[in-house]
């Protein structure tokens, strides 16, 4: 794969905001603390968790790192709640609902990848309010956060509520991209690494998520996705949840300034060819996040405040709010 120039916001924002490689420390022995992670096999997450153990981060990070892989994602969420991992990988709207059920789930931002409105370069469609009419796939279902904030964009900036004046169709993210291929839907709405794929494809990008948000009252850019663990189980594992972040971080700083790291884990992503590996490589990159902390919990409530009205009960249980702790507190 041809080798091409970083953004220099990357390296500026990992230097300055996460542990570098060269001062990871210790070393896994038999007695170090692990870290049971339920990871989907498949899923994007599973790219950083190979780079650490094919880099040995977690036994630098004076940890044992258990991956579990599971079938799906609501096998991750049974497997936390039954206490068979320590971790997953969800979204912060997950861990509202179980912490307003009385459950101490807490959220470490991992994230800001998000997908985008993608159409035909010959579509004849140039902005929003072209959609009217028209046919687009969405990924997930009515209740997807990424399909609630473009309602709510559209609500707020051409007046009309997308879901009433075009018609939805909701499927998995792998038969949108070909259906779209094949032109069954004028548009598609899909997940970052599946958009990825369509732009390495020459289609158009009509508007990023992250892009929909200054005009809903968002501050900053928004973390889709994080890990999440007990706030209970953090306090008496303090040095496993130290470690695993450092060796998170670590892996994330490899992913973003080697691009020969792309090429190793070329078969995982399963590019077809160099412009789409460029095009993950370049969307994983894009959704590191500049800063790395609780302070991300304005974008997250605020969000979560406008999904939650339009996603109702089905989407959020008897809160419209987000819970108090959802973002953990502790440190990085």
């Amino acid at each position: 794969m041809k080798a091409l120039s970083m953004r220099g916001k990357y390296i500026g924002a990992v230097a300055s905001a996460w542990i570098a490689l060269s001062a990871l420390s210790g070393g896994a022995s038999a007695d170090s603390p692990s870290v049971r992670l339920g990871l989907l096999k498949y899923g994007t997450v599973a790219w950083e968790i190979d780079v650490i153990t094919h880099h040995g981060l977690d036994a630098k990070a004076g940890i044992t790192l258990d991956v579990v892989a599971l079938a799906n994602k609501d096998a991750t969420s049974i497997a936390l709640n039954a206490g068979d991992v320590d971790m997953i990988v969800t979204d912060w709207i997950w861990v509202s609902r179980q912490r307003d059920a009385g459950a101490d789930f807490t959220f470490v931002p991992y994230s800001e990848a998000a997908g985008s409105v993608m159409v035909h370069p010959d579509s004849g469609i140039d902005n929003i309010e072209d959609l009217r009419g028209k046919i687009m796939g969405v990924a997930g279902s009515p209740v997807d956060k990424s399909w609630l904030l473009l309602r709510a964009y559209a609500i707020k900036t051409i007046g009309a509520d997308l879901g009433a004046v075009l018609r939805p169709a909701y499927a998995a993210p792998p038969l949108l991209n070909e259906k779209f291929r094949q032109r069954e839907f004028d548009a598609v709405l899909n997940y970052w690494n599946y958009t990825a794929r369509l732009r390495a494809a020459k289609m158009t990008e009509l508007i990023q998520v992250q892009d929909l948000l200054p005009a809903l009252g968002v501050p900053g850019r928004l973390p889709l996705i994080g890990y999440v663990f007990g706030e209970s189980w953090a306090d008496a594992n303090q040095a496993a949840i130290k470690g695993f972040l450092q060796a998170s971080a670590a892996a994330r700083r490899i992913l973003v300034e080697s691009d020969a790291e792309w090429d190793r884990i070329r078969p995982m992503t399963k590019a077809r060819d160099d412009a789409t590996l460029i095009a993950l490589r370049d969307g994983y990159r894009d959704g590191v996040p500049a800063k790395f902390g609780p302070h991300q919990e304005d974008s997250i409530r605020a969000a979560f405040a406008i999904v939650a009205e339009l996603g109702g009960r089905k989407l959020v249980g008897g809160s419209t709010h987000l819970a108090p702790g959802t973002v953990w507190s502790g440190a990085y």
